[in-house]
């Protein structure tokens, strides 16, 4: 035993894992601030939507100040930053008022978008209306920021001529080159900014107001309100650090969107998975749940059944924590759509997409579609769907990879990853197993 574990070390040493571009302390400083304003706000019972903005804040302080602090983020050359040596303010106030007009732009235009479209303004979608109040209260401090923040940052960039400039030089008419790839990938960018930060603004307080009003006696005598109360506590995790991604987009903490996806099949695998566009919602072409009692239905099928139910909760809740996990690993990087930093740390040693691999896994054991309370057809239908939504979230696997293949760092990490990554190895082993039997 001793033998293999010193061979096991020496193997990992003479392959080293890919170095992360977050720090496995980030994520942790963001739980302790999590974990303490929760605490907080169970005891004073504050389950407002306003109580669920702080919890962002809490669990997106310490991170950042960990960045900073600890890993010196900003010191990174992947930042594009030149701390020692800021150029006179004269020599870029012309190029930063370029930029302004473009961001100017931008947000213009995503104002029209929200402005216009209906679902943001009806709790028919969820929770859009408030993130919208939310984006009405930080749009005047975002506009007078820019003022400041715009000319401070240019002083100090190695190439200030970024996509912002390059839309604003196109609105302004300016004789100069201007590379319409980077224009477009700037609009990529702030197009998943808007889109998701506002999903993730109307989910974060229903989330969170459902833990905080646990009744903690009732649940702990029943294990099925246990497993929920816990899995819905894995989601508070999730959607606090997922929106503190999207907020903090800022070169200065090199959590700066390096690319946007440029590929189209990459959206739309990613933007039917989310409303007003999901696919897999009540109606939708790829709902599963007519004929299910759905996630409800390994509680339901298997009722009075405690030796099984147990089981099943500790399993959903494992799988609920990797979700979350993956999410934290991010640190205040998480987006879709983007590389903002290829992550090797975490369960992303273990798996490229573990997010998605214990969602799906997820999915197919608290539904259990081929049960049915209807027909043979209801379950063969539910059983179909839910295999073609996993096939949606494959895609989205694909389309990720395809965009984040043109990095060099994830290249390499892709490779180390097919050498040690357990799920990796495991699909390997059991093709070649399939491949043998079959020969």
């Amino acid at each position: 035993m001793f033998h293999d574990t010193a061979l096991a070390r020496a193997a990992r040493a003479a392959d080293p894992r890919p170095a992360s571009a977050v720090s496995t302390g980030c994520g942790l400083a963001g739980l302790v601030g999590l974990f303490a304003w929760v605490a907080v706000a169970r005891y004073v019972g504050m389950d407002g939507p306003y109580a669920a903005l702080v919890n962002i804040a809490a669990c997106a302080l310490p991170m950042v100040l960990w960045a900073v602090l600890v890993d010196k983020v900003h010191r990174r050359p992947s930042t594009g930053i030149d701390w020692s040596a800021p150029k006179p303010w004269r020599e870029t106030l012309d190029l930063s008022l370029t930029k302004l007009a473009g961001l100017w732009l931008t947000w213009a235009g995503i104002a029209l978008i929200y402005g216009t479209g209906r679902f943001y303004w009806s709790y028919q979608w969820g929770g859009f209306p408030f993130a919208m109040q939310c984006f009405g209260i930080a749009a005047p401090v975002l506009f007078l920021g820019s003022i400041v923040y715009i000319p401070w940052l240019d002083r100090r960039l190695e190439q200030p001529k970024d996509g912002c400039w390059a839309l604003g030089a196109w609105l302004m008419g300016l004789d100069e080159p201007i590379d319409r790839e980077a224009i477009y990938n700037h609009l990529r960018s702030w197009g998943v900014k808007a889109f998701f930060l506002a999903f993730m603004l109307a989910v974060v307080p229903p989330g969170f107001a459902g833990f905080i009003r646990g009744n903690v006696s009732e649940v702990l005598h029943n294990p099925v309100a246990l497993a929920n109360w816990l899995i819905g506590f894995m989601f508070v995790i999730d959607c606090a650090f997922a929106t503190a991604g999207y907020i903090l987009t800022f070169r200065p903490l090199d959590s700066h969107i390096r690319s946007a996806n440029p590929f189209a099949a990459a959206w739309m695998a990613a933007l039917i998975c989310y409303p007003p566009f999901t696919l897999m919602a009540d109606n939708g072409p790829l709902d599963y749940h007519p004929g299910t009692y759905g996630a409800d239905g390994w509680s339901t099928w298997f009722a009075g059944h405690p030796a099984i139910l147990i089981p099943i909760g500790v399993v959903l809740i494992g799988l609920t924590a990797i979700y979350a996990w993956a999410t934290v690993a991010f640190g205040f990087r998480f987006s879709n759509l983007t590389n903002r930093g290829i992550l090797t740390h975490g369960p992303y040693a273990f798996s490229r997409h573990p997010a998605y691999l214990s969602k799906n896994l997820f999915w197919w054991i608290s539904t259990i579609p081929f049960l049915t309370t209807g027909s043979f057809v209801d379950a063969a239908r539910a059983t179909i769907l839910m295999g073609v939504v996993s096939g949606v979230y494959y895609w989205r696997a694909k389309t990720e990879e395809r965009h984040l293949g043109m990095d060099p760092d994830y290249q390499v990490y892709t490779e180390w990853m097919a050498r040690n990554g357990a799920v990796p190895r495991f699909f390997g082993w059991a093709t070649q197993d399939q491949k043998r039997s079959s020969s």
